[in-house]
């Protein structure tokens, strides 16, 4: 009877340890398993995390494309030599052929801007958005009006305009021709200026900083105009350079600085072409 049970309990003892090797195999394999699948989670995880926040792990070289200044020239060097292109192009045809092209080195060099925000300084572009692009262009050619008329108004009452009108002059030509020089130029200085320039410094040294350099850098960009000189460069700068600048810090957005650009060159000319006796040299843009 006795070694019945010893038997009985023998083979209870070895049932037991056999279920309790079974279950810890079994447990050890499942989670093995489950280790193996969260360290798949954690890679696919860690891959996508990469592909939606490429700027989180930067490389030396994306750092390096990343810096301010480096952006700022590439992006500026780019704009130039489709402005340079198409402008030569532009020189070559007249009428509504010019204007195209001209419309087409402004779309290019906005092209070229946005791709330089966007993958180089990695940032947004609200400042060049389709969103209410008419309506900030239009508040700007609204402003220069107002400035540049009340400004020539106050100067004739001062004795400072003397007008003669030129009869022999084409008012069409002269409109149409200073309005497509004056919109690639609003374009491409604006980009470039307040675009590229103004928001590298801005990151670097703050906005005074950037204002007193791209305002500096305007007035230098235009000693190469025809007849231009050191105080009409001077001129440009305190005018122009600060006006746009600041103008660009208020609104943060370049479709109005464009439309407040556009509207000096073409009133110049108009000016120059039609009061040929006008005593006032304008500097203004």
């Amino acid at each position: 009877m006795k070694s019945r049970f010893f038997e009985y309990s023998h083979r209870i003892n070895y049932d037991q340890s056999a279920l309790s090797l079974y279950d810890f195999f079994g447990l050890y394999s499942e989670h093995q398993t489950v280790k193996e699948a969260m360290k798949g989670m954690k890679k696919k995880r860690a891959k996508n995390k990469g592909l939606l926040h490429p700027g989180r792990k930067l490389s030396a070289w994306s750092s390096f494309w990343g810096f301010p200044i480096v952006w700022m020239i590439a992006g500026a060097i780019g704009i130039i030599l489709i402005d340079t292109l198409f402008r030569q192009l532009t020189a070559q045809v007249d009428g509504i052929v010019s204007l195209i092209f001209t419309l087409i080195t402004g779309f290019l060099a906005i092209l070229v801007y946005k791709l330089t925000l966007t993958y180089l300084a990695r940032q947004s572009t609200p400042e060049i958005s389709r969103q209410r692009a008419g309506i900030e262009t239009v508040l700007g050619v609204l402003i220069g009006t107002l400035f540049i008329t009340g400004s020539a108004f106050i100067i004739m009452a001062l004795g400072g305009y003397s007008f003669q009108w030129a009869g022999s002059t084409d008012t069409s030509f002269v409109l149409v021709s200073s309005i497509e020089a004056a919109l690639g130029a609003a374009i491409v200085e604006e980009l470039i200026f307040r675009g590229l320039m103004l928001q590298a410094i801005d990151k670097l040294g703050g906005k005074t900083l950037a204002l007193a350099v791209t305002s500096l850098f305007f007035g230098v960009a235009h000693l190469g105009n025809s007849g231009a000189t050191l105080w009409s460069a001077f001129a440009i700068a305190l005018e122009a350079g600060v006006l746009l600048g600041a103008a660009f810090l208020w609104r943060r957005n370049l479709w109005f600085t464009m439309g407040l650009h556009l509207l000096g060159m073409p009133l110049k000319a108009c000016l120059a072409f039609l009061f040929p006796d006008t005593l006032l040299t304008v500097y203004l843009l």
